[in-house]
């Protein structure tokens, strides 16, 4: 069988190897953001744990005043003094250690009637970085305590 130059056949093996190569950077893509966006996670629940924690610990502190030792708790809301809450959080971030474990930990606190608000954000170390993606992301956690007296 004679072929003309025109009815040629051609070698389809180099179409193969970029399908196969593209696919591999698909997949490879893919794996990169699976593995970053699970140790985002990984961290936020790390940092919501310690925004709860130091939330319930400065509500805890700034409702236990002299007024509650000398009158007791009383029928009404407890009176919440934000520095005394901002004292507390920056006590127990301390001793958790989550400065240590978490370097650049920004916090803010805030009193809101009977409310603590600990709002919590550290960068994170992605295990791998994807060109054009964030150079330093950072992820946030909130967490708040209210402070009510049981009633009778």
């Amino acid at each position: 069988m004679s072929r003309s130059s025109s009815g040629r056949s051609r070698d389809d093996g180099g179409q193969v190897s970029v399908i196969i190569i593209g696919f591999a950077v698909v997949v490879l893509l893919l794996v990169v953001v699976v593995v970053d966006a699970g140790a985002a996670y990984l961290k936020r629940q790390s940092l919501d744990s310690i925004a709860d924690g130091a939330a319930l610990y400065g509500a805890d502190a700034a409702a236990e005043g002299r007024d509650v030792y000398r009158g007791g708790v009383g029928q009404d809301d407890l009176d919440l003094t934000a520095g005394v809450a901002r004292a507390a959080v920056r006590d127990y971030l301390g001793a958790a250690g989550a400065y240590a474990a978490h370097p650049g930990l920004r916090v803010s606190v805030s009193v809101d009637g009977d409310r603590v608000v600990v709002e919590i954000d550290a960068p994170v170390d992605l295990p791998l970085t994807l060109p054009g993606g964030p150079e330093n992301p950072t992820v946030r956690a909130h967490g708040s305590a209210v402070v009510r007296p049981e009633s009778p």
